[in-house]
C-alpha cells in the first residue's frame, strides 16, 4: 500500500486524506497536522503577523508623508473661517447656537474644481441619511464611486499609502488594494432593522441620522456646501487644533435640518484623499481599536 510521506516536498495543496501520515493544504494550521516541512516547501509568500506588523512609529512616519504628499490641500488664502463660541465640556450637548454668524466666512471654490474635489463632491448626494432604510445604489453611482477611487489613486499621497501596505505585505498589486478600498468604503452594512442602509462613506463623509441624532458627518467640504445652502446651523466649537496652517482639527457643535451633532471632528483644509487615506491606514492598521 502506499503512505504518504512525512514531507509536503511535492505535496503542498494535495486534497485532505485521513490515510495521510500528516498534512500540507491550507488547513491543516487550523487542525494543527501540518507536516514538520510545511512552512518551508507550501507556505506562500506574504503576510506575517509578527513581521509585517504596523508599529506606533510605522504609523507616524507614513502619516507625515501622507501630511507631506497632500498637494492638493487649502493653502491659507484658501479659507477663512468664524469658530466664535467656544463650548466647555458640560456645554457641548445644550443644543444652544451660541455663534450667529456662519462658521466659514470664505472658501475659494477653485479647489472643488481639482479632480478628487469633484469627484468627491459627486458622491454625496448619493445616499438617504436616515439609518434603517435600504440604500439603492445605481449604476451611476457604482461609476461615481470607480471614478472617485480612479482620481485619487492618481496622487501621490494614496501612491505612497499603497507603496507603504505593499512593503508591509497588505496588498499584492493596486488592483487588490483598489478593490479593498470599493468595499472598505463603498460596501453597504447595516446600522439597523437589518438593512443594508449604511457605509463606511456614508458615515464618515456625508453623514447620517439615528436615533434624531446626526452620526459621522466628519468632512468639512459637506459641512461649508450644506451650510451655504442654509441646511446646516453651526453652534459652537470646543477644540480647536493649536496648527497655524492646514489641515487644521475643529471639534464642533452643529444642527443639520434639525438633527443635532454634540461633538462632530472634523480636518478643516485638507483634500478628499488626505482623509481617505489616512482613515483607510487606521483602519487597516488598528482594527477595532483606537
Amino acid at each position: 500500500l502506499y503512505t504518504a510521506p512525512d514531507s509536503c516536498r511535492g505535496r503542498c495543496e494535495e486534497p485532505y486524506s485521513k490515510e495521510d501520515e500528516c498534512h500540507c493544504n491550507a488547513e491543516c494550521e487550523r487542525y494543527h497536522n501540518c507536516c514538520e516541512d510545511y512552512y518551508r516547501h507550501c507556505r506562500p509568500v506574504g503576510f506575517s503577523s509578527s513581521r509585517d506588523a504596523i508599529a506606533d512609529e510605522d504609523l507616524l512616519h507614513i502619516s507625515e508623508q501622507l501630511y507631506e504628499a497632500d498637494h492638493n490641500k487649502a493653502r491659507p488664502t484658501d479659507i477663512a473661517i468664524n469658530p466664535q463660541y467656544q463650548a466647555s465640556p458640560d456645554e457641548t450637548g445644550d443644543q444652544e447656537d451660541h455663534s450667529p454668524q456662519p462658521l466659514y466666512k470664505y472658501v475659494n471654490e477653485a479647489l472643488f474644481s481639482k479632480p478628487t474635489y469633484a469627484s468627491f463632491i459627486k458622491l454625496l448626494d448619493n445616499y438617504q441619511r436616515v439609518t434603517g432604510r435600504e440604500e439603492d445604489v445605481t449604476a451611476e453611482e457604482l461609476r461615481e464611486q470607480d471614478n472617485f477611487l480612479k482620481e485619487v489613486m492618481k496622487t501621490e499621497l494614496m501612491k505612497k499609502l499603497f507603496a507603504f501596505l505593499h512593503k508591509k505585505n497588505r496588498y499584492g498589486s493596486e488592483q487588490e488594494f483598489v478593490a479593498d478600498l470599493k468595499e472598505m468604503w463603498f460596501g453597504l452594512y447595516s446600522r439597523g432593522d437589518g438593512e443594508q442602509d449604511s457605509s463606511g462613506f456614508e458615515h464618515i463623509f456625508s453623514g447620517e441620522v439615528k436615533k434624531g441624532k446626526v452620526s459621522g458627518f466628519h468632512n468639512w467640504i459637506r459641512f461649508y456646501l450644506l451650510e451655504k445652502q442654509g441646511i446646516v446651523n453651526y453652534f459652537s466649537h470646543n477644540f480647536n487644533g493649536p496648527w497655524d496652517t492646514y489641515p487644521d482639527v475643529l471639534g464642533l457643535q452643529f444642527s443639520w435640518d434639525g438633527f443635532y451633532k454634540e461633538v462632530g471632528s472634523a480636518f478643516i483644509g485638507c483634500s478628499p484623499e488626505f482623509e481617505f487615506g489616512l482613515y483607510t491606514l487606521c483602519f487597516i492598521a488598528r482594527p477595532g481599536r483606537a
